[in-house]
């Protein structure tokens, strides 16, 4: 059982960034995230890629929550992960960047890298830690990684 609380402990801090934080910043603050998102998108597009936005992090958060086809939503999420740091964490667009000293470019460089860490977490709970992990992805991708199950059934697939 202990093992059990570790692993949903450990799934919780995975998504505790998209679930409850990031969701609920899109809600409360909607206008300024559509206005952020309009920094890179069509204007018209922006409250769809919010509300896109908003349901990844939800939906693909409690699937790997609950262990329902939760190593395609780690896929997704790791998507996602790459592609807000690619549109939203833009470091080298900033004109104070600097590596010394304070700076808003360095900041953002951090965030970045934070960005594609998680992404890898989520690729690794997506495909495992073994090297036959992509191929059984690429064969099952709505396979759940059944995180709670018992040991022995664990060994068993």
């Amino acid at each position: 059982m202990p093992s059990i609380l570790l692993i949903f402990v450990a799934r919780c801090l995975l998504v505790l960034l998209f679930l409850p934080f990031s969701a609920l910043d899109k809600i409360l603050n909607f206008d300024e995230a559509v206005g952020q998102a309009a920094q890179s998108a069509p204007v018209r597009l922006a409250p769809i890629l919010i509300l896109m936005g908003l349901s990844v992090e939800v939906v693909m958060s409690l699937a790997i929550l609950t262990g329902i086809a939760d190593r395609l939503a780690a896929f997704i999420l790791a998507g996602y992960c790459v592609v807000t740091a690619l549109l939203w964490k833009q470091f080298w667009k900033v004109p104070d960047f600097r590596l010394k000293a304070a700076s808003r470019g360095r900041e953002t460089f951090w965030d970045f890298l934070k960005n594609l860490a998680l992404a890898g977490g989520f690729l690794m709970l997506a495909f495992g830690t073994d090297a036959s992990g992509a191929r059984r992805f690429a064969e099952h991708p709505l396979a759940s990684s059944h995180p709670y199950a018992p040991p022995l059934a664990a060994e068993a697939r």
